[in-house]
């Protein structure tokens, strides 16, 4: 460990210290006046490439920093109405000063050319119209084709490989975090521009002292009132299809609000728009996805790894609103209400053959019914001022779902069980979050208060009883089934206060605080026994506590070329389980240190190198300390050995970083290098009987080491009106294991290559192509001694061809192959679509056919830990849909 973090600090401090120089003055006209807005650019003698490039401030000065192995360099100075100069200067850091001439000059003829990428500062701007092509409609559908600028599955929006921590229109945060809403309906026609804010700090009191090295997304529309939105309608056949979209959009310089209602049963996710995928910074308090402790689950059929749309058996409703609005005079002052409500029914089958690497195997069909029903309201006050800070989150959130599940199972001797599962679990949830900081003097106290209540009821039952075939179990023959109940509830409250110190860049923050979590299960298990232990070994009625009361030190510093912020935690743990019938009664107290440093340097004006190393500790949730008989799910009953200690888990992890963005030639890249250390004292035992998994956990301590390293570069090619990115990513996990109380080693590598490319070339045709390779091997040595490979390619080709002014002709091509061992399986999804569009009326008529090969299932090979599975999944078919899309205005 040591080795290699003293290998990332040498490479770290080795690429920001080679041949760094820096260029500083002023430049004055003939009468000595500074010149605000000109140009300083250094570059190589004889080279067409600028090395770094400087803008002189409001009073004429400047400063650029620059790498170059040359001796001379070239310093060009350009201003409006000014005589341009050239000067060769020495490498080497020095002060220089420029007087320019004024040169007037009669301009002929003037033509407008915006410049696709700028840079001002920290700001990145990114001109829409630069990268938009014909059947582009939403900022959603030209965003993704930004270099430096990546748009994942679930709506995440990445800049250089990380997520953004804000997302703004026209500077305001209405949707605290969960964008999609926007991202996927505001029309491309109403924004000028994508500005990408660089090491943003989100709360205002803080941008000069507490650094960020999170980038922020602002998005400016081309008016500052502005109606807008984007609706759909559709229908289709084979069977009966819908499809509703419609989002209507005001954005104010007083108040903000979306409205959005989506409903469809063709395999689109709407429901997700509502997750969080932003949560700014720990100043800002704490906002969290609330979710389910899914500690019951029937048994579920897998999903393969295809576009969601292609199996997605679905009816969904999902209606949501958000709404902003400034509450005083000198808009310092935000209520945000919000609020959305999901109903969605899936449908979904598999049939899994699945090969142990004991000799034992299971074969099983699975066919679910999901049904959600979720509510969930929030209220945020904030005020976010350069002299103080104040926000206060309340949410609520409510679940009324159920799952439900039948199965057909046939172990290795053919012997075949059917059983019908179901599931009912709602739950309750609330949570407040309030963070201010008050400016004392030349101080800042900052006070951050989070409590969190859930309620969880979950209630499982299986049919008939004798499905459950489980080892060491016998169903009670005379019960038509067996059920499991389970009841947990959960109270969570941080509490800190911290002041802050500030001089000559650096802040200090010294934080005391208290964190305390309270956790009781109780649970019931009838109509199944084992034989041998007492009735009350079938319950639980476990209380786990965890407080920890901590102090710390918070160290940050950032100049022009240094950003560093450092926390220097140590923690008192102090962990109680107590259930006296079930002989459950364990403590833990632990004094822990655990500090966390990032330093980050930029220079050459387009490079940022950063490290990263951090220490921290778990000891584990309830879901370690339980020991009556709980069924998790259909295939297994599971309890702790009331013996066996609180797990304590040890993290050690640290990086290193090297990016590159140039927006004077739509250049971007990073490299980036992780290693991590876990080091934990219970291992688990699996033991896998008839198909069934018996999990078990030995006092052992145990490693798993992981390493990987990543690189991904994006460039845009003005010429050809090409944008293109290359990524390839290396990850290997070493772990200590057990399978039927055999040790051995795993180690698993994982390496992908990816190339994405679009292009606007041809005004009769535009292309997006996407690809990924991808190669898994999976090695066990010791007492179980096993090895696989498998390889897989997945692309996605969309080619649009505009034959006639206002008609567009579609094809998208799925294609996602699999190989492993002599196991091959290629799989390809071929959808075509013709769109006519009302232009005076900016209205599309759109007809669609999807899944054109009638491809109903979906064939993968996959390798885990300790088996190998072949699985057939159930897919949606050849379906047809015609589409009427339109601008609210």
């Amino acid at each position: 460990m040591k080795k290699r973090i003293s290998l990332f600090l040498m490479i770290f401090f080795s690429v920001i210290a080679f041949a760094q120089k820096t260029v500083s003055g002023k430049i004055t006209d003939e009468d000595g006046v500074g010149i605000p807005s000109a140009s300083v650019t250094v570059e190589e003698p004889g080279k067409d490439a600028i090395l770094a490039y400087g803008i002189t401030n409001s009073k004429g000065e400047y400063k650029v920093t620059f790498t170059s192995g040359e001796s001379n360099v070239d310093l060009k100075v350009k201003a409006f109405n000014q005589r341009p100069l050239t000067k060769q200067i020495s490498n080497s850091d020095q002060t220089l000063n420029f007087k320019m001439d004024s040169e007037a000059t009669e301009i002929k003829e003037v033509k407008l050319k915006t410049k696709m990428v700028t840079a001002r500062g920290d700001t990145i701007s990114y001109d829409l119209k630069a990268f938009d092509s014909k059947s582009d409609r939403t900022l959603a559908d030209v965003l993704k084709k930004m270099p430096g600028i990546e748009v994942n599955t679930d709506g995440t929006i990445l800049y250089q490989g990380n997520a953004i921590n804000k997302f703004y229109v026209n500077g305001k945060d209405l949707m605290e975090g969960g964008y999609g809403t926007i991202n996927n309906s505001l029309p491309k026609d109403a924004v000028q521009k994508v500005e990408v804010l660089e090491n943003h700090q989100p709360v205002k009191i803080l941008q000069d002292k507490v650094p960020s090295d999170q980038a922020a997304i602002n998005i400016k529309l081309k008016n500052s009132v502005t109606m807008t939105g984007r609706g759909e309608v559709g229908v289709g056949g084979s069977p009966l299809l819908w499809n509703v979209k419609l989002t209507p959009m005001f954005f104010g310089q007083k108040s903000q609000w979306v409205v959005n209602y989506k409903s469809n049963n063709t395999g689109e996710q709407v429901e997700n728009e509502g997750n969080i995928l932003s949560f700014g910074n720990r100043f800002e308090g704490r906002r969290i996805n609330a979710t389910q402790n899914d500690w019951l689950n029937v048994e579920n059929a897998s999903t393969p790894n295809l576009p969601v749309k292609r199996y997605l058996m679905n009816s969904v409703h999902y209606v949501s609103a958000n709404y902003l609005t400034n509450i005083d005079k000198k808009k310092e002052w935000e209520l945000k209400a919000n609020a959305n409500y999901t109903n969605n029914a899936v449908e979904r089958e598999s049939y899994n053959e699945t090969n142990y690497f004991n000799g034992t195997s299971n074969n099983v069909n699975i066919f679910n019914n999901f049904y959600t029903d979720k509510a969930k309201g929030e209220l945020i006050f904030t005020k976010n001022a350069k002299k103080g800070f104040f926000k206060n989150t309340t949410s609520f959130s409510q679940y009324w779902n159920a799952d439900r599940g039948t199965v057909n199972r046939t172990d290795e001797k053919g012997k075949q069980t059917f059983g019908n599962e179901a599931l009912e679990s709602p739950t309750t949830s609330f949570q407040n979050s309030l963070s201010t900081i008050v400016p004392w003097k030349e101080k800042m106290v900052n006070i951050l208060s989070f409590i969190s209540y859930q309620t969880d009821r979950q209630t499982l039952s299986v049919s008939p009883s004798s499905y459950l075939t489980i080892p060491g179990f016998s169903p009670d023959v005379s019960s038509a089934f067996v059920e499991q109940n389970l009841r947990l509830k959960t109270f969570e409250a941080n509490h800190s206060a911290n002041i802050g110190f500030s001089t000559k860049g650096w802040t200090f923050t010294p934080e005391i605080g208290f964190n305390f979590k309270s956790t009781d299960l109780v649970s019931a298990l009838s109509n199944i026994t084992n034989g041998i232990a007492p009735s009350a070994i079938y319950s639980n009625d476990l209380n786990y506590t965890t407080a920890t009361p901590y102090g710390s030190l918070g160290v940050n510093y950032k100049n022009d070329s240094w950003m560093l912020y450092a926390n220097f935690p140590v923690n008192s743990n102090n962990i109680k389980a107590d259930d006296p019938l079930r002989l459950v009664s364990r403590e833990l107290n632990k004094v822990t240190f655990e500090p966390s440093v990032f330093a980050q340097y930029t220079f050459a004006s387009f490079w940022k190198a950063s490290a990263n190393a951090n220490i921290n500790n778990n000891f584990g949730e309830i879901n370690t300390a339980y020991s009556g008989f709980l069924m998790t799910s259909p295939t297994g009953i599971n309890a702790m050995d009331f013996k066996n200690p609180i797990p304590q888990n040890n993290n050690k992890s640290a990086g290193t970083r090297l990016e590159y963005r140039n927006p004077l030639n739509n250049l971007f890249f990073n490299l980036n290098y992780r290693y991590s250390d876990a080091k934990r004292n219970l291992i688990s035992n699996p033991t896998i009987v008839s198909g069934y998994t018996v999990m078990g956990y030995r006092v052992q301590d145990n490693n798993v080491i992981s390493n990987g390293y990543s690189a991904e570069a994006g460039k845009y090619f003005p010429k050809f009106k090409t944008n293109a990115s290359l990524s390839y990513s290396n990850n290997t996990t070493k772990s200590d294991a057990f399978l039927d109380n055999k040790s051995f080693t795993n180690e698993n590598n994982g390496q992908s290559f990816g190339v994405k490319f679009n292009n606007t070339y041809f005004s009769w045709m535009s292309v997006d192509y996407n690809a990924s390779f991808r190669r898994t091997r999976q090695t066990s040595t010791g007492n179980v001694d096993s090895g696989a490979t498998t390889t897989g390619f997945t692309h996605n080709l969309a080619l649009f061809f505009y034959p006639i002014e206002n008609h567009t002709v579609g094809f998208n091509w799925d294609q996602v192959n699999t190989n492993a061992k002599d196991q091959k399986y290629h799989n390809g999804f071929y959808d075509v679509s013709y769109q006519f569009t009302w232009a005076k009326k900016k209205i599309d008529f759109e007809l669609k056919w999807m899944n054109i090969a009638n491809k109903r299932v979906f064939e993968n090979y996959e390798i885990s830990t300790n088996n190998t599975t072949f699985t057939r999944y159930q897919l949606r078919p050849s379906q047809v849909m015609f589409t009427v899309k339109f601008n609210f205005k």
